[in-house]
């Protein structure tokens, strides 16, 4: 970060490239705990994004985007609600005990 610091005021440096590495700079103070890699690592904690992007496919993809299917985008996101409550065996909690209260609207309102 000193390093930043520096190069971001020197003379030797471009206005922009100094914009820049401000920037950069500013990110990772901002971001700071995220980029913890070697603590993580030492935790055993996943590094990447491997592991969401195989969920996604497999809970995504797998059923959504079967041969011939097509899907609204309204369509998908309530089925997609539905798929995630059943993965997370929570499907129950959608449903409560209270009856469904219907409003019906007259074509005319």
């Amino acid at each position: 970060m000193q390093e930043l610091n520096w190069l971001s005021k020197s003379q030797n440096t471009s206005k922009a490239t100094q914009t820049i590495l401000r920037q950069v700079r500013d990110y990772l103070n901002t971001h700071f705990k995220h980029i913890q890699y070697r603590t993580f690592k030492k935790l055993g904690l996943p590094i990447g994004s491997g592991m969401v992007e195989s969920a996604c496919k497999w809970l995504i993809q797998q059923r959504f985007k079967g041969v011939g299917m097509r899907w609204s985008e309204d369509g998908f996101n309530h089925l997609l609600h539905l798929r995630l409550a059943w993965v997370n065996q929570r499907f129950d909690t959608l449903f409560s005990d209270e009856p469904l209260t219907l409003t019906l609207y007259s074509p005319n309102d």
